[in-house]
Formats: structure tokens, C-alpha cells, sequence
């Protein structure tokens, strides 16, 4: 596990329900420090960090380059209430966000489009988790 990850971090990602070939999407990456030690526990999975700022994509890019370099990890400048797979992007099976005001409440039109932009990225089976649990809390993903 990466020495930068804080004890706030460490604790939601080993609260994680990996597989080491977990699709993995989390929503709002910052840095990346999660998600460079989520793609420390996959082997042939892969983890598929977005953030809306530009900088944060910089900073994680930065930061990640060997996970990036051992395909285990990627990144994309995207909001999660505007995400969309790519032609040809499997969909994922676990997804996670910290801090990500859209689903914690605070905005909750932004927070239904995103639970609609997740539910059409994710396989049936997938798990939503969320900050403000004891560390995490689940969010039932909506099927049409």
C-alpha cells in the first residue's frame, strides 16, 4: 500500500470488496492515491479513475505512472453526472467515490444523473459504495 495513502483512504480501500480482476470505477479521484492502491490488489483487473478537474487527472497521472504502465489503471477527465463508456469499454463491477457531494446528498438532481450514468456503465451485479459509513456505505444502483 502506497506510504501517502491516509488513514481515511486506507480504511475505505481495504473496506473495498475487491477481486483481483475487478473492473473498478471511482468517481472523483483527486490524485489518485485510492486508485493507485486499488490497482495494487488487481492482477488482471483494472481500475478506471475519473475526476472532473483537469488538475487532478495531472496530479494522478503524474503519480501513477507505473500503474498506468502496467495497465492495471486509467484515467479520464470526465464528471461522473456526464460519464459514459467508451466504444468498446467493458463495463465495470464495482464502483466507489469519496467525497463526491453528487452522491452524498448534497446535490440531489446532479446525484440521480449520476446514479443513471452508473447504472449504464456497470454490469448487473455491480456494488456502488460511498463515504459516510464505518468507512463505507452501499448505494442500490437503479435498473430500468
Amino acid at each position: 500500500m502506497p506510504t501517502q495513502l491516509s488513514p481515511r483512504l486506507a480504511a475505505v480501500v481495504n473496506a473495498l470488496p475487491l477481486q483481483p480482476h475487478s473492473r473498478v470505477l471511482e468517481i472523483g479521484c483527486g490524485p489518485g492515491a485510492a486508485a493507485r492502491a486499488v490497482a495494487a490488489r488487481l492482477t488482471t483487473g483494472h481500475i478506471l479513475a475519473i475526476d472532473r478537474s483537469a488538475t487532478a487527472i495531472a496530479q494522478a497521472q503524474a503519480a501513477g505512472t507505473d500503474e498506468i504502465a502496467s495497465g492495471r489503471m486509467s484515467l479520464r477527465q470526465a464528471a461522473g453526472e456526464d460519464f459514459v463508456l467508451q466504444p468498446d469499454e467493458e463495463p465495470y463491477d464495482l464502483v466507489f467515490a469519496v467525497r463526491v457531494g453528487a452522491l452524498d446528498g448534497r446535490h440531489p438532481e446532479l446525484g440521480r444523473r449520476m446514479l443513471q450514468r452508473i447504472a449504464a456503465a456497470t454490469t448487473a451485479g455491480a456494488r456502488l459504495f460511498i463515504d459516510g459509513g464505518d468507512p463505507l456505505r452501499e448505494l442500490p444502483i437503479p435498473r430500468v
